[in-house]
């Protein structure tokens, strides 16, 4: 009786832009206050990330091409600005809820790696409408079979000034999400640092 060959171990990856940390804590102050609706799980300062692009289930051998990828992008500096009110996503029974992001950078550097992935084998031609967001709360699901999120009731307020000010990405990171009791967690895998903007 033959053993069977080991199946390599499938790691749930995806690529996103990384923000400052001083970003990062401005929306987790913010959602103290903001994101306080008993139906929203608020996302920890330290995962809060603009994504470029979800792989899904990768082996190591994938991983090691996407590493390639993102050592090799041609990179420039992306300035961003969040635009004040945050959206509701599917607006009529919500999932999360996003701060949406203004970026011409953004946009480039997107495309850019969507190119780069599709030359690559590693991704096919994208369909849909890039929506450049942050992701600050997630919509808990009701209790029983149904999976449906819960009603969220209150709206979030707006953002303050101080977090409409433009700042920099800081990189681009390829990451592993491990499904955690209290959330996923997030293990960069490779990046690849930005320059400032002048």
């Amino acid at each position: 009786m033959t053993e069977q060959a080991q199946q390599p171990e499938m790691q749930r990856t995806f690529i996103a832009l990384d923000l400052p940390m001083a970003v990062q804590q401005g929306l987790a102050a913010w959602g103290l206050h903001a994101l306080t609706d008993p139906a929203l799980r608020p996302v920890r300062p330290e995962a809060l990330h603009l994504t470029l692009a979800f792989l899904g289930a990768s082996d190591p051998e994938r991983v090691k091409r996407l590493t390639a990828v993102i050592e090799a992008l041609a990179v420039e500096p992306v300035a961003l600005a969040f635009k004040p009110q945050p959206a509701a996503r599917p607006r009529r029974m919500p999932r999360f809820i996003a701060v949406e992001v203004d970026s011409e950078g953004v946009e480039r550097l997107w495309a850019r790696l969507q190119a780069d992935l599709v030359a690559s084998g590693l991704a096919d031609p994208y369909e849909g409408r890039f929506w450049p967001h942050v992701t600050v709360a997630r919509v808990r699901s009701r209790s029983g079979a149904s999976g449906k999120p819960r009603r969220v009731l209150s709206t979030p307020e707006a953002l303050p000034a101080a977090l409409l000010e433009p700042f920099d990405g800081v990189r681009v990171s390829l990451y592993r999400s491990d499904l955690m009791p209290r959330g996923a967690e997030y293990v960069s895998l490779a990046r690849k640092d930005l320059p400032p903007t002048a």
